[in-house]
C-alpha cells in the first residue's frame, strides 16, 4: 500500500503546487489560522482517492468536518492537505502535503511531498524511513548543547542551540530530524495529530526519540484529534530536551 499512497499524495502535491503563486480564494478560519480554496481542492482529492484504496478506514483531515464514528475505526487516514499554509500563500517552499495511515492508535504509514523543495519522504513501520529514495538517519549529537534547530529565533535559556533553517511546515521539521539535517524539534502547546501523524512515524524510523512535550508516548485517532507538544530528538538528548522544556510545558499546558 505505501507505493499507492506514495502516488497519491505526489499526485496531490504536484495539484497544489500547480497552483501556487496563482490567484485564489484565501480566508481565516480562525485568528492567525489562514486557509484557502487550494486546501479543500486537495484535500477533497486526497479524500476520494485514499478512501477508494482503503474503504474501512475513518478520516481525519484538518479541512474535513470531523467524524466522531473514525473513534471506532482500527484504521484511520489522518491528512494535512497542505501543512504550512503560510508558506504556501506566500509562495515559498516551506509546505507539504502529509499522509499518514494509522491502526490501533499508532501510525503504519506516513507520506510527505515538499514539491517545491523536490523532496518526497516516507515511511512505513518496522521498514524505515526514506527521501528520494534515500535512506534517512538521524545524526550522532549526544549533547544538547549545540544541537541544530529548525526556528526563527532562541529563547534565552536555548542560546546554546544553533539555529537552521525553518520550514513553516511542523512536518517537513520533524523530518530534517529524520534526515540528520536537524537535531532537534519541540513544541510546547496544543495541536493537531494531522500536523504529526506522518512526520512522527518517518522520524521514528530514521532513529529518532519522538513524544509529547513531557516526553509522553504519542497516540492517534483520540476524540479530540489532538496532543500536547511534540518533542523530536536524537536519542542521546531527548530526555535531557524534556527536561529543559518542562517547566515552559508545564506553564503552557
Amino acid at each position: 500500500m505505501l507505493e499507492d499512497v506514495s502516488r497519491i499524495v505526489r499526485d496531490a502535491a504536484r495539484l497544489a503546487a500547480s497552483r501556487c503563486g496563482g490567484s485564489f480564494r484565501r480566508w481565516e478560519k480562525a485568528p492567525g489560522n489562514p486557509v484557502c480554496e487550494i486546501d479543500i481542492e486537495v484535500d477533497n482529492y486526497l479524500r476520494d482517492k485514499l478512501s477508494a484504496l482503503d474503504p474501512g478506514a475513518g478520516w481525519l483531515s484538518e479541512e474535513t468536518v470531523d467524524d466522531s464514528d473514525r473513534i471506532e475505526r482500527s484504521r484511520l487516514w489522518v491528512v494535512d492537505p497542505i501543512d504550512g499554509t503560510r508558506d504556501y500563500l506566500r509562495g515559498r517552499s516551506g509546505w507539504a502535503v502529509s499522509v499518514a495511515l494509522v491502526e490501533d492508535r499508532k501510525p503504519l504509514l506516513g507520506v510527505l511531498d515538499a514539491p517545491m523543495r523536490g523532496e518526497h519522504w516516507r515511511a512505513a513501520k518496522g521498514q524505515g524511513a526514506w527521501r528520494n529514495g534515500e535512506r534517512l538517519r538521524v545524526s550522532g549529537r549526544t549533547t544538547l548543547a549545540g544541537a541544530r534547530i529548525p526556528a526563527d529565533q532562541l529563547a534565552a535559556p536555548d542560546a546554546d542551540l544553533v539555529l537552521v533553517p525553518k520550514p513553516n511546515s511542523i512536518a517537513l521539521r520533524m523530518a530534517l530530524v529524520a534526515a540528520g539535517e536537524a537535531d532537534l524539534v519541540a513544541t510546547t502547546k496544543w495541536g493537531f495529530e494531522w500536523d504529526i501523524a506522518a512526520a512522527a512515524l518517518i522520524a521514528e524510523e530514521a532513529g529518532a526519540s519522538v513524544s509529547g512535550a513531557f516526553g509522553q508516548p504519542l497516540t492517534f485517532n483520540t476524540a479530540l484529534g489532538n496532543a500536547f507538544g511534540v518533542l523530536v530528538a536524537t536519542p542521546a538528548i531527548h530526555a535531557d530536551a524534556v527536561e529543559r522544556l518542562r517547566e515552559r510545558a508545564l506553564a503552557a499546558v
